[in-house]
């Protein structure tokens, strides 16, 4: 198993969409570690939780902070930048997860199609313009952690447009670690977090207890550590009610839609319903 030689107390973690769910998740977890934590959000009151229970965590010297901010807007996100090299003068980790849902089918509002769009994916891409090339510059090793989606790749009927932003979020980041592997003797890696049914904000609005079948937050970053440290760029979640064979056999008929010439979302199509449980028999996935 790879060593995360970038996982150093005394470095610092930037986290956006760090007052809920996974990003919280993830501040708490880097707090523990030792690292100083960078915890950035539009929720104020969430973000100011998130940062005391941090606090709480983290060993003695080590810096919790907070930057209010909407990831939709370059600017906004430049400014996250300078202020966490003004502060720390280092990044070890970005983490860029903000993330919601809500955007709607293909005739769905435009301006939901704009709020989904520039927050999942314009947000992703002004935190790798903001940060990835300073973080090269550092000649250190570092990550870069983009928050994708399982929606991102097999695109189910419904939130069209928290699909397209997250099939966007894939794309780009697998052009970045493409692009990092030559860049200063490939210090900076990133990687692809695909979280699957986890129990946040987004699947949680109405409150509640967490479904049996959910992953908790904390989970979802324990197995990404371990994956990364295994050398991972794809972060394959699975939850408590699907496992990786069939996630596997999903991506592979999604994918074959094309190469076998089936109607789009053929998954979910009623002509290819049984083609398609018979498929996932063969691949000896077990569907809950």
């Amino acid at each position: 198993m790879m060593h995360l030689d970038w996982l150093e107390p005394g470095r610092t973690a930037v986290i956006t969409g760090a007052a809920d769910g996974v990003g919280r998740a993830a501040a708490l977890k880097f707090a523990g570690l030792g690292l100083n934590v960078l915890l950035a959000d539009r929720n104020a009151v969430g973000l100011e939780d998130a940062a005391e229970t941090a606090r709480a965590l983290a060993p003695g010297g080590a810096v919790m902070d907070t930057f209010v901010l909407d990831v939709a807007d370059a600017e906004q996100v430049l400014a996250l930048k300078r202020h966490a090299f003004d502060r720390f003068g280092d990044v070890a980790v970005l983490m860029n997860n903000a993330g919601i849902g809500g955007g709607g089918g293909p005739f769905g509002p435009p301006e939901s199609w704009a709020r989904v769009l520039g927050v999942n994916l314009w947000g992703v891409i002004h935190g790798v313009q903001a940060f990835g090339e300073a973080m090269v510059a550092q000649d250190r090793p570092a990550a870069i952690i983009n928050t994708g989606s399982k929606q991102g790749i097999t695109t189910p009927p419904g939130d069209t447009a928290y699909n397209v932003s997250k099939a966007g979020v894939k794309v780009l980041t697998e052009a970045l670690e493409h692009s990092l592997r030559t860049a200063n003797g490939g210090k900076v890696r990133a990687h692809l977090l695909i979280p699957g049914f986890t129990f946040t904000g987004i699947t949680r609005p109405a409150g509640g207890e967490k479904p049996p079948g959910a992953w908790t937050a904390d989970q979802v970053i324990d197995f990404a550590l371990e994956r990364m440290a295994a050398g991972d760029f794809y972060i394959l979640c699975p939850d408590n009610e699907v496992t990786r064979e069939v996630d596997n056999a999903r991506i592979t008929w999604a994918a074959q839609d094309i190469t076998q010439n089936r109607p789009p979302l053929s998954r979910w199509h009623s002509d290819w319903k049984d083609p398609f449980a018979a498929f996932i028999a063969a691949q000896g996935a077990v569907q809950e």
